[in-house]
């Protein structure tokens, strides 16, 4: 036997329904899916790009501090011999202030052989100069250089690294590596001097290839700016501590990698830094993102460029399909759209059979409905079931002062505070006519109900809507609660209404504005309040 129920039917059109929906769905899965296998190849091909820089911006840092290390070692034992020999009687010849030849000669021949130092120089105690790497001895003085004041005040016997310098010798930017000569009783005695040519270093960098915006950066790790390129001569011994690399040095320690914005010219980069072993020096090389990502771009144009054609192929087949399949369903669709039509007609018919046109809330003939169907079921389940019959305190003295529409509103907003206080689904709350409201609590005993009507009345208050007429001033409502349990009570579900319309009354006689509850005792109710 065939099934013609509207269930079947239902199901049926279900089953047929969705075949646009599916094709385009499956189309747009294999398009999704095409887009993520391109974003994630080209999401990998871009991290392993960085990934490869990182790898070789960080040895190449290796390397610049390996050569930075080695030249200030170099410089360090330079400093050693020229030290050594100072506080050994080699500076005089036969106890006059006049160098030593043999010693002239040996740092003459250091600086020749030496490409990465520009001169040496021995100063006395008060800064005069004793000896150098020059052909001649020239006259000056020393010591108000920075490097030399350090050393008088200051015992160790370490070698110092001093801000840049231009030699009043040559005119040449140097790197002054420095050590204090004591005196045999230990008191400062003068300043061995060996200065770097800054050069040096900046050809050395040069070799390396980090693109048109790329950086190289020799500093003092007191934020000091050694050398830098591209190379600006401004900036040669400023204070760079608050750039990147230092910003990486104090969160990172001695060496790391990280992709940063410069603060000098506002470029991103890829910074790979290291602290030079031994010397208070850090040495740090940058990519600019851009140039990084270059070659990727180019592939991610590439790339796109295919996948979008074959998007667009798919797209194209797509629609044909769609389309046949639309015309297919557009029969189906308009009688499909008439029932719909039938069936909201019907269930806003039944919403308005059901429903108080002034309120919005259930109409007396609904709360009938389910007041059996509640009475039925706390019988069988053996719970208590309660009823509350609200009434609005004097709400025809309201009327008549303030007018029909007035008192429509009222209704309204007192069926709102009503509403409010029935939280559960299963809480029905009626208009019963007039200004009486009625609220079913399904499984709630006395003590509950009580509740709910004492939150109910007091929100009724709380809407402090102005009634001259009434002895508070303001809308008030009156409350009759009832509780009973079927299972137990031979009460009909019809007199539970007149036992809460009892203890209704007495609330109203009471005073008004006040709860009174009433509990079933086989089919009689005894007032309690």
């Amino acid at each position: 036997m065939l099934d013609f129920s509207q269930s079947h039917i239902d199901r049926l059109d279900q089953m047929c329904k969705p075949m646009v929906k599916r094709t385009i769905t499956l189309i747009g899965g294999i398009s999704l899916l095409l887009v993520c296998l391109h974003l994630w190849s080209l999401f990998a091909a871009r991290q392993a790009e960085i990934d490869g820089t990182a790898t070789s911006t960080a040895n190449m840092a290796r390397a610049l501090a390996s050569h930075a290390e080695r030249t200030m070692e170099l410089g360090d034992a330079v400093l050693d011999e020229m030290v050594e020999r100072a506080e050994n009687g080699e500076l005089t010849a036969n106890g006059e202030k006049t160098p030593a030849v043999h010693l002239h000669a040996r740092l003459t021949h250091i600086a020749t052989v030496t490409p990465q130092i520009q001169e040496l120089f021995i100063y006395g105690a008060d800064g005069e100069r004793l000896a150098t790497s020059l052909p001649h001895l020239l006259a000056g003085n020393n010591s108000d250089r920075e490097y030399f004041r350090y050393h008088q005040t200051h015992a160790g016997r370490g070698t110092y690294i001093g801000k840049p310098i231009r030699s009043r010798s040559t005119g040449i930017l140097t790197i002054p590596l420095s050590r204090r000569i004591d005196r045999p009783d230990g008191s400062f005695g003068g300043v061995a001097m060996a200065s770097l040519k800054l050069s040096f270093f900046g050809n050395f960098y040069d070799s390396f290839d980090v693109g048109k915006t790329g950086t190289i950066v020799l500093a003092i790790d007191d934020g000091t700016l050694l050398y830098r390129r591209p190379f600006k001569e401004s900036m040669v011994g400023t204070n760079v501590s608050n750039i990147a690399i230092f910003d990486m040095y104090r969160s990172m320690g001695v060496a790391g990698t990280s992709m940063r914005v410069a603060k000098i010219d506002g470029i991103e980069r890829l910074y790979s830094y290291r602290q030079v072993e031994g010397f208070p020096l850090l040495v740090a090389i940058a990519i600019s993102r851009e140039e990084i990502l270059h070659e990727w771009w180019v592939v991610v144009i590439k790339m796109s460029g295919v996948v979008l054609v074959a998007l667009a192929l798919l797209g194209w087949g797509a629609l044909r399909m769609v389309r046949q399949l639309k015309v297919r369903e557009a029969l189906e669709d308009q009688l499909r759209h008439a029932r719909v039509k039938l069936e909201q007609q019907n269930e806003e018919l039944q919403v308005l059979a059901d429903s108080d046109g002034l309120t919005g809330m259930a109409n007396r003939r609904h709360f009938e409905i389910t007041l059996n169907a509640e009475y039925e079921r706390a019988r069988r389940n053996g719970q208590p079931c309660s009823l509350i019959l609200i009434d609005v305190d004097h709400f025809k003295k309201f009327n008549d002062r303030y007018g029909h529409v007035a008192g429509d509103e009222c209704l309204r907003r007192v069926a709102r505070a009503i509403d409010g206080g029935t939280r559960r689904p299963t809480d029905l709350a009626a208009r019963y006519g007039g200004e009486e409201f009625v609220v079913i609590l399904p499984d709630t005993d006395l003590e509950g109900a009580r509740a709910v009507a004492e939150n109910i009345r007091s929100a009724v208050v709380d809407i402090g809507t102005e009634h001259a007429d009434s002895p508070y001033g303001h809308i008030t409502a009156s409350l009759g609660v009832f509780t009973a349990r079927p299972a137990q009570d031979d009460c009909a579900a019809s007199s539970w209404v007149e036992a809460a319309d009892a203890a209704l009354y007495e609330a109203k006689t009471a005073g008004r504005n006040r709860v009174v509850w009433h509990a079933a005792e086989p089919c009689s109710a005894e007032a309690a309040t």
